[in-house]
């Protein structure tokens, strides 16, 4: 699959007060996302909580948002948390003959923290050689550890012809330069998961974003991925407001999210798995609602 330049939340799981997943809530956030106009969903990933739910519910949830997407937005998948590599290609098949665009291997899965890259590429080796499909992506994962892949082990993966698609978390813009560089001509896109730096990334060659600030206000950084070239100075000017605005991902995440997502008219709960959700005080709740003010009032400003 050719994936879409653009934005691509990274989608978090809505739970119901006895911690089932949410179909109805999972639904209402496809809506949402296609309403502020993303380009791709990132399914079963870990703002989905996904070293929270067992392989059966990774599977399911999967498959859900894969037959419930509109066909003009992608989806990607991940769930690639299985130690065992037979269990790692048992999934990632199940997840591919369901219909994904592209299924989206965790970096740390690759080897152990400390093991070199030349582990990792084995890895890679022996998942290619196991598992059918033609369209793979990577997504490097801070949890458990973060494995950041090397502009050399990335051109290896773009060149096999088979990878689609990097959730970059380097947030390092020499190294994102390099990497842009390192699969340039291929059909790897890489998507940065970084806000602040976003804009001088698409300005090296990356193809969107893919962040936890999709979740917040998505539309914002469709219009900066879109109109970037055309429109400099009012992007230099968007990009100053989002990039401040994502330090509100540092709060109780992804209950915010949640929390915003009802402010939104989401009808889900700020359930979640990963989170206490009473680790959202009231006034980390009123920090929230300031936000989204402060978010809608720009809207107003810049869209006017």
């Amino acid at each position: 699959m050719e994936i879409k330049k653009g934005v691509w939340p990274v989608m978090i799981t809505p739970f119901k007060e006895d911690m089932s997943i949410d179909y109805d809530g999972v639904l209402k956030i496809i809506e949402w996302y296609d309403k502020l106009g993303v380009n791709g969903i990132f399914a079963v990933c870990q703002s989905s909580e996904m070293f929270n739910l067992d392989a059966k519910e990774r599977f399911e949830l999967a498959k859900f948002v894969i037959d419930n997407t509109p066909k003009h937005i992608q989806v990607v998948a991940s769930g690639h948390v299985a130690e065992n590599p037979e269990d790692q290609v048992r999934e990632a098949q199940a997840v591919i003959d369901a219909g994904v665009g592209a299924y989206v291997f965790i970096s740390n899965q690759f080897a152990k923290e400390g093991e070199s890259e030349d582990a990792a590429k084995k890895s890679i080796e022996y998942l290619l050689d196991h598992i059918e499909a033609d369209s793979f992506g990577v997504y490097e994962c801070p949890y458990p550890y973060k494995r950041v892949l090397s502009p050399e082990l990335l051109k290896w993966c773009a060149d096999t012809g088979r990878f689609t698609f990097l959730k970059d978390t380097c947030c390092e813009l020499s190294m994102l330069k390099e990497k842009c560089e390192a699969v340039k001509g291929t059909n790897l896109k890489i998507f940065n998961a970084n806000g602040a730096t976003l804009l001088e990334s698409l300005r090296l060659g990356c193809a969107g974003y893919s962040g936890v600030m999709a979740n917040f206000h998505p539309d914002l950084y469709v219009w900066l991925v879109d109109n970037y070239e055309k429109e400099p100075e009012r992007a230099e000017e968007l990009m100053d407001f989002i990039g401040a605005a994502s330090t509100i991902e540092c709060q109780v995440y992804p209950v915010n999210a949640k929390y915003h997502m009802q402010l939104e008219g989401v009808p889900i709960t700020t359930k979640s798995r990963k989170q206490d959700d009473a680790l959202l005080t009231s006034s980390k709740r009123l920090e929230i609602e300031q936000y989204r003010r402060v978010v809608n009032r720009f809207r107003e400003y810049f869209f006017k």
